[in-house]
């Protein structure tokens, strides 16, 4: 077979330029300011100097996560290193929580209010932690356990929430269902980038499958008695994009067809597709379902075809819903660590993805930051990012996100003032969303 010259890169001078747009807006951005004190002093030196003891113990957690990647649902090791560690420090962890194999549940202290901490360990296929979960595990355990050393100085409860198959399993949905927080007050995490972002717009995603069946015929003598469910397809994959011309700019659609009929001179009586959909609001990303369905339906109407359209064989993924007092005592928090967490807009927002974070932060205030733990230029997914995620930047990051959550965590349950805006913030942004009811 003839070998095909890679093609080139596309578009290399835009993305110089607008990383260097990038970086002249970043060194020109105002710091974020909380309004609010947060926890007393003397309770965050004892936070901080906890996760500093543990440093070592962390960064070894996040390069064993990192070493033995393990995909969503079946992360039976990455949890077992969880519990593992967490009873080397006197903290039992119940593995197997709200119903799930690899979900995990640690708690201390009592009572409300409550804060939980998020940890994923789940990685891509072929790529590993290219998506840098072993740094959010190893901040989250971190965070968990500083603030479990100080419980008794803050009142109310931590809880360590592990949280399997963020990479397409949805589950966070799954442990929302199943009442994990129900008697959570707020959320935090954090997630690896190459930015330093306080308030990143996470995008919404559903997922859409489409089956179209015609009639098999052989294609050269008799086609006239086949209905070709390829074309069918097509039609459907080229309606999707040239819906993209009509989107909004925070849409996105992306699909792959993954079966188009089995031999050229069979008029294919079988083929499917697979698409995501994406979207920054939940009424927007209803929208644009809307929109995909009427043109799947099309397609089907204009070869003969029928279709069977399939939604959201995962839970879907909605925007995130970042909460903005406790995102700037994030700010805060890391900035005594030497970093400058950005405002949301700093960075482009279409540089972005989605998480099942956003199912949680519609019941519960959240935070979800990014840590800078590789250059601006090296994306998440990417196969180079796999390896800054256990880097020696990597390595500070994992102490730094400690920290920053675990104080933030404090600032919560220390601060009444900051409570009361954290859920004046929540309800102005529309309050706890009925999940079930907006995806029916």
């Amino acid at each position: 077979m003839e070998a095909i010259d890679k093609p080139p890169p596309p578009y290399p001078g835009y993305l110089d330029r607008m990383f260097s747009a990038v970086a002249r807006d970043v060194a020109r951005a105002e710091p974020l300011r909380s309004e609010h004190d947060g926890a007393p002093a003397d309770l965050r030196h004892a936070v901080t100097a906890a996760v500093e003891r543990l440093a070592g113990d962390l960064v070894a957690l996040s390069h064993d996560i990192h070493e033995h990647p393990e995909l969503g649902f079946a992360e039976h090791r990455s949890v077992r290193t969880v519990a593992d560690l967490l009873a080397r420090h006197g903290r039992d962890a119940e593995v197997g929580a709200y119903g799930l194999d690899t979900a995990l549940r640690a708690t201390a202290g009592a009572g409300r209010p409550r804060v939980a901490v998020l940890a994923e360990y789940d990685a891509l296929p072929g790529i590993g932690h290219a998506c840098g979960h072993n740094v959010i595990c190893a901040t989250a355990v971190g965070a968990f356990l500083a603030l479990a050393e100080a419980a008794g100085d803050l009142g109310g409860s931590v809880e360590l929430i592990g949280t399997p198959a963020e990479e397409g399993g949805g589950g966070k949905e799954l442990i929302a269902q199943a009442g994990g927080f129900d008697e959570v007050d707020a959320v935090v995490m954090l997630h690896p980038a190459g930015f330093e972002v306080a308030a990143h717009p996470w995008i919404g995603v559903r997922t859409v499958d489409v089956t179209y069946t015609g009639l098999s015929a052989h294609a050269s003598a008799m086609p006239f008695l086949g209905r070709n469910a390829l074309d069918a397809a097509v039609d459907a994959y080229t309606g999707m994009a040239q819906l993209r011309q009509h989107m909004l700019p925070t849409d996105r659609v992306h699909g792959i067809i993954t079966d188009g009929g089995q031999k050229p001179n069979i008029v294919p009586e079988r083929a499917a597709l697979t698409f995501y959909l994406r979207s920054a609001e939940p009424e927007t990303l209803s929208v644009l379902a809307d929109r995909a369905r009427e043109i799947f339906e099309a397609a089907a109407a204009m070869t003969g075809t029928s279709v069977e359209i399939g939604w959201d064989p995962t839970p879907v993924y909605l925007p995130v819903r970042n909460n903005a007092p406790l995102t700037a005592r994030w700010a805060e928090n890391v900035a005594a660590r030497g970093r400058r967490a950005l405002a949301e807009g700093v960075v482009p927002g279409a540089l972005t993805g989605s998480t099942d974070l956003g199912n949680v932060s519609v019941r519960v205030p959240s935070i979800h930051p990014t840590l800078a733990v590789a250059p601006p230029g090296v994306t998440i997914h990417n196969p180079d990012f796999a390896e800054h995620a256990a880097s020696a930047e990597a390595d500070k990051g994992v102490v730094d996100g400690a920290i920053g959550l675990a104080l933030t965590a404090a600032d919560y349950l220390a601060d009444a003032a900051l409570r009361d805006a954290v859920a004046a913030d929540f309800q102005a942004a529309g309050g706890r969303l009925d999940v079930a009811a907006l995806l029916s």
